[in-house]
């Protein structure tokens, strides 16, 4: 490759790594002369790449957004990232799989022989656990347009249907409840938006309800965005300190939130199993384990419930003895007796 090519693409990846650079310390980086650096800046803007000069003591540039996608450097381990990044987003359920697999290849097609390689050997397929229904598909002008008010800090305004069902017909089941009479639909929902996230393959918006005066979680494939947007706020605290530990904690039914994995749970017990710690941790993927001898260990777990609790500390094959607390106690013994009249009235089956 031609020295000033060269010199152009390495330039090109500077300016890429950090949003502003002296011209003194480009040169420096380049090894060439500040009037070089202003020479191929030049170059680079006949090719179509927006670098800004910057003015004051020292000058500088700084590679600016413009209105068409420019070509792109990339080192090695941000092509292969891009490229696995994409694979995966064929699952993401943003209704963008088509295209991430048409920029998926075109990524492909002007790496080079060794990164092609690392790719190709890299392949990834993303599979959803099966469910009865497939997962809602969200509009991708929805997750722009929620996106773009979380990123502004602008109070959003939208419609939100509490059923997959259409509004239109909604509005005629509860016409034909009403008598034949026509009912108004509900006003739209105002909230301060803080976070987009993904749960379970579906994207939900977390906000401050404005008009329920709490925090709240919405479905974006329910949501349907009104322009303009509101006035702007300044972000509110998320109860647990985190977008995650908040969204964990909700989907468990609490708001409790806290960072040991077993405290958001509605239900929360202790026990000592006949089982090394290390066994119990490799099928363990919340709760504390604490080793207490060889094959022994304590188990602090979390679940929906205190049978589903019971269930969860019965898969282990070991002994138990139950700590706490009494619900915990309350719910072997009911599942005990369940069990054993199961087995009790059941009919012989000729199973070995």
């Amino acid at each position: 490759m031609p020295k000033t090519s060269a010199r152009l693409l390495s330039l090109l990846s500077l300016l890429q790594a950090r949003r502003d650079w002296p011209g003194a310390l480009l040169a420096e980086r380049l090894d060439v002369s500040p009037r070089t650096v202003r020479r191929d800046v030049d170059r680079l803007r006949e090719l179509g790449y927006p670098v800004v000069a910057m003015k004051g003591p020292d000058g500088g540039y700084r590679l600016d957004a413009g209105t068409e996608l420019p070509p792109l450097l990339f080192d090695d381990e941000q092509a292969v990232a891009l490229a696995v990044a994409l694979q995966i987003a064929t699952a993401s359920g943003a209704g963008i799989e088509e295209a991430a697999a048409r920029a998926l290849n075109t990524v492909r097609q002007v790496l080079p022989a060794r990164l092609r390689h690392r790719v190709d050997t890299l392949r990834v397929t993303a599979v959803d656990r099966p469910e009865t229904r497939p997962g809602p598909q969200v509009d991708s002008g929805v997750l722009m347009a929620i996106g773009a008010a979380v990123h502004a800090r602008e109070v959003l305004r939208f419609d939100y249907s509490p059923v997959t069902a259409p509004g239109p017909v909604r509005a005629e089941a509860e016409g034909e409840r009403e008598g034949g009479r026509g009912v108004l639909p509900p006003p739209p929902r105002r909230v301060e938006p803080h976070h987009l996230v993904t749960w379970g393959r579906r994207w939900y918006l977390v906000a401050w309800d404005l008009d329920r005066g709490d925090w709240r979680t919405f479905r974006a494939d329910r949501l349907a965005p009104r322009t303009p947007t509101g006035p702007r706020f300044t972000p509110r605290e998320l109860p647990g300190g985190s977008v995650a530990a908040f969204v964990t904690a909700r989907f468990r039914g609490t708001t409790d939130a806290t960072g040991d994995g077993v405290g958001g749970w509605p239900c929360r017990g202790e026990v000592i199993l006949g089982l090394p710690a290390a066994e119990v941790l490799r099928h363990t993927r919340e709760g504390i384990v604490e080793e207490l001898g060889p094959d022994r260990c304590r188990l602090v777990l979390g679940s929906w419930s205190w049978p589903g609790l019971v269930a969860a500390v019965g898969r282990f094959d070991a002994d138990i003895e139950v700590i706490g607390p009494p619900e915990l106690r309350s719910a072997f013994a009911r599942l005990a007796a369940r069990y054993a009249a199961a087995a009790t009235d059941a009919p012989e089956a000729p199973y070995s």
